[in-house]
């Protein structure tokens, strides 16, 4: 994969880089502040990029301004937002083009490697990967969509899992279900969602996005 990677912390950043290329995948650029970010994504419009919240000029939204501004020009150009912060507003416009390819993971909740490097992989694909944080941040100010009313209490968790970019396997292990019953289990909530099994996208991605994207 070609990666950019935009951190303002040098050990962290340099880090990243490391352990990318220590993957076997392509960093090709770095970025320290928020404009130079959003000139590498249109430059590069690389694989996935992992992009840091808050960076300068202002230390604030820098980063994720910048991931917004290159996917409205870029669409679905995946980005993984790696930070210690959750910002709910952009956050939640991230999430709102329905397109996949995204991610928000809190720094202190990558644990290992193969965690970081799976989500980046996963993203790079067009799925999602969700910090539990972050989608309890965002579920917390949000009204109840439309079908999603109608799950049971187990679909919610089994959607939950979903969002952090679980496997049916894993939900399955997470939640001492069989693969098959959790199988089950999506196919009766893509049907209450109004997700058919069609050609115009990824029914997981449709779902998650759902279950964040909600007004």
């Amino acid at each position: 994969m070609r990666i950019v990677v935009a951190e303002d912390l040098y050990l962290l950043r340099d880090g990243m880089v490391r352990l990318i290329e220590a993957y076997g995948h392509e960093v090709v650029a770095t970025a320290a502040t928020g404009p130079e970010t959003l000139d590498a994504l249109r430059t590069w419009r690389p694989d996935v990029s992992v992009i840091d919240v808050r960076m300068p000029p202002t230390q604030s939204d820098e980063g994720l301004k910048a991931a917004l501004a290159a996917r409205s020009e870029i669409p679905a150009l995946p980005v993984l937002i790696l930070s210690q912060h959750v910002e709910q507003l952009y956050a939640r416009e991230l999430l709102a083009d329905g397109s996949g390819g995204v991610g928000y993971l809190l720094k202190e909740s990558v644990f290992d490697a193969d965690q970081f490097i799976g989500a980046l992989e996963r993203v790079a694909g067009g799925g999602t990967a969700m910090d539990p944080a972050v989608i309890a941040k965002l579920l917390s100010t949000s009204s109840p969509q439309r079908g999603l009313e109608q799950l049971t209490e187990r679909e919610h968790a089994v959607l939950g899992l979903m969002a952090e970019g679980l496997s049916n396997q894993a939900i399955g292990r997470r939640l001492f279900l069989s693969e098959s019953a959790v199988g089950k289990y999506t196919t009766s909530m893509f049907g209450k969602l109004g997700i058919t099994d069609d050609d115009n996208g990824n029914r997981r991605v449709r779902a998650v996005l759902a279950y964040l994207n909600k007004p």
